[in-house]
């Protein structure tokens, strides 16, 4: 008989069609990544798009991460190589980006990910790199098997250009972002068709290259309904949605008792 090897590391997971679950985190303090760490989730996102993450706070989180040996992502305010660098120096287990819509912000995002010619710059002695304790074979090994880079469709061009962006090299998986791709496309609500079609699309692009389709969900409730279109990887609400989830229950608990 046969034994099955199950993937380890984030990203060979991803390659492996695990299915995953993580949150965005809102609040720059490693105390919180270290309580969600405790949840079993198999990632958390630091969302430095949409809050306010230092580099001093960014560092302090990652540096638990990597202590704790959790996968860690960062989705970046912006794809700039710089700003791709500092996060992957600190040691992110990898980057989300925003707003990809063409296949040529898709190939440099890709390409300042990685080690080579006009792409990401090398330093051995980061915390990634080990502060000078492994050697460059390694590491440039190591960047091509563990480095995640996620490309977030939230446009109508991008969901237009799947395809071709989902046959980058280094890109490994394509993000629908639903309330963005929402609000493009004149909705208030993602009750809709136009996202629901861009998620079917989008999904048989992610498919067809063999990468990991990923959105944002609100809940399980949502994650379940959302299936059919083949994601694999969700991002569930954020530690604000579940604190406030959690304290509204207790409060209207508290005001029912007789």
């Amino acid at each position: 008989m046969t034994e099955t090897i199950k993937a380890t590391g984030l990203r060979a997971r991803m390659q492996a069609g695990d299915r995953l679950a993580g949150t965005f985190m809102k609040t720059p303090d490693h105390s919180v990544l270290e309580v969600l760490i405790l949840a079993g989730l198999d990632f958390v996102c630091m969302d430095a798009e949409h809050a306010p993450f230092d580099r001093t706070a960014m560092d302090a989180c990652l540096a638990v991460a990597n202590a704790r040996d959790f996968p860690v992502l960062v989705r970046l305010p912006e794809g700039t190589p710089a700003r791709i660098l500092e996060v992957l120096d600190m040691g992110a287990a990898g980057i989300v980006v925003p707003h990809v819509d063409s296949v040529e912000k898709a190939r440099a995002v890709a390409r300042a990910a990685r080690f080579g010619h006009g792409g990401r710059g090398y330093a051995g002695s980061t915390r990634w790199a080990g502060y000078t304790t492994q050697k460059m074979p390694d590491l440039l090994d190591r960047s091509q098997a563990e480095t995640v880079v996620i490309a977030q469709i939230e446009e109508p061009e991008g969901v237009e250009a799947a395809a071709q962006i989902a046959a980058v090299p280094g890109i490994d998986g394509l993000f629908t972002g639903p309330a963005d791709l929402t609000v493009s496309y004149g909705h208030r609500g993602l009750d809709n068709d136009d996202l629901q079609a861009a998620m079917a699309s989008t999904g048989q692009a992610c498919a067809a290259a063999g990468k990991t389709f990923v959105t944002w969900v609100p809940n399980v409730e949502t994650a379940q309904a959302w299936r059919a279109h083949g994601f694999s990887m969700f991002f569930v609400s954020s530690e604000h949605g579940w604190i406030l989830q959690g304290a509204r229950a207790v409060a209207d608990g508290i005001a029912a008792l007789k």
